[in-house]
């Protein structure tokens, strides 16, 4: 099956970050210089796939606005003879040509499985992948190109996974796991938010995926949790119930998280000070500062 199409679900009502969040989308928040849904697109372009599709609310379509080219404002900035800022924001859109853009709908958040089966359509009977726009690696090699090349060799369902300390468990979803090579697992079980001591392993799932389109079956048979949600977690297990193998595959590279403001506060001063022209300027700063 070959690997073209990439669902961003980004539809959540993000009450996290509540007050800021009434007026600006979590996914376009920014991460240093750049709204955070950018990462995840460059990120899959990155891994050569070509067509993108965002799960957004009725009130979130301004996210496809910073991927479109603006010429109004172009054509502003030639005529104010704005050469460097008008290289600048071309620069920006070129790196998203050659990209495809859909939009499916979920004005009703109801789980992360929920707004995978709002894609199905656009999916159809193809292999394709999964990225939540509030999970950033800094890698040599694309977070979702990793999964990629397992899932080129083995056709079956990939799930991103990265090592988190004891304590933190519970916060995650975590893999019971049957190791096959280096950084590669056969996940055996899988267990969402686990009480404290009780983890199968400290592998926990870090929000990238290879699907297959069977999934949409078993997301269809998901029962809804206690807050009315369909979770993708619940839908692999039973996957994994029937039968069906499903690959664990540790990336490598930092996982920056931006799921809670502490953290997107975090990974905002990570990338800034490794950035080239912000980076250098900060460090000194901060040593003044000292």
């Amino acid at each position: 099956m070959d690997l073209k199409k990439i669902i961003i679900p980004a539809a959540g009502l993000s009450t996290r970050f509540l007050p800021i969040s009434k007026v600006v989308p979590k996914e376009l928040l920014p991460l240093v210089d750049r709204p955070m849904i950018s990462y995840v697109v460059k990120e899959a372009k990155m891994a050569g796939f070509g067509q993108v599709v965002f799960v957004l609310s009725s009130s979130q379509k301004d996210c496809l606005v910073y991927f479109k080219s603006k010429p109004k404002l172009e054509s502003t900035l030639l005529k104010r003879n704005q050469k460097e800022v008008l290289e600048k924001l071309k620069k920006s859109e070129e790196e998203f040509s050659g990209i495809s853009f859909s939009v499916a709908m979920q004005n009703i958040p109801k789980g992360d499985g929920d707004a995978i089966l709002k894609a199905k359509k656009q999916v159809g009977n193809s292999a394709f992948a999964v990225a939540f726009n509030d999970d950033i690696f800094e890698s040599k090699v694309p977070a979702i190109l990793q999964l990629k090349k397992v899932f080129d060799t083995s056709q079956k369902p990939v799930i991103g996974l990265k090592r988190v300390s004891a304590d933190k468990l519970p916060g995650y979803g975590v893999v019971k796991v049957e190791k096959i090579a280096n950084s590669l697992y056969k996940i055996k079980g899988l267990v969402e938010k686990p009480e404290a001591g009780s983890a199968p392993s400290d592998l926990a799932i870090c929000g990238r995926y290879i699907l297959t389109p069977d999934i949409f079956g078993y997301l269809e048979k998901t029962k809804p949790n206690k807050k009315e949600e369909i979770i993708l977690a619940e839908a692999i297990k039973m996957m994994i119930e029937d039968g069906q193998i499903v690959y664990g595959a540790e990336i490598e590279g930092e996982w920056l998280e931006c799921g809670r403001t502490i953290d997107w506060v975090k990974s905002n001063i990570v990338l800034s000070l490794n950035h080239p022209e912000y980076g250098p300027v900060l460090k000194a700063w901060l040593k003044k500062r000292k």
